[in-house]
């Protein structure tokens, strides 16, 4: 029996290939709007951070995300981004 073949993303903060199920999934819905994707299930262009807040902050000074989906991204939307990760992040600790 072969093993299962486990999928592989770039994390667009630190670049590092990762395991999918350990990075959190950052989509851009067809509507326009950008959200975190807990469930991976979202439709939309996918692109995915590991779940350490600076790893969001490396993709946001480089602008990472905004040439993934090909657009411009407000602070608003990095601000609650931020405030949606740490609340994932606090909720893990615990």
């Amino acid at each position: 029996m072969t093993p299962k073949k486990i999928p592989m993303r770039m994390c667009t903060g630190c670049g590092e290939m990762k395991p999918k199920r350990e990075l959190i999934r950052v989509v851009k819905a067809p509507d326009g709007s950008i959200s975190l994707d807990a469930t991976g299930k979202k439709s939309g262009r996918g692109a995915y951070v590991c779940p350490q807040s600076e790893c969001l902050r490396k993709a946001r000074k480089a602008r990472r995300l905004e040439k993934s989906f090909a657009c411009r991204i407000s602070d608003e939307v990095y601000d609650a981004l931020e405030a949606a990760m740490a609340q994932t992040e606090g909720s893990a600790d615990a």
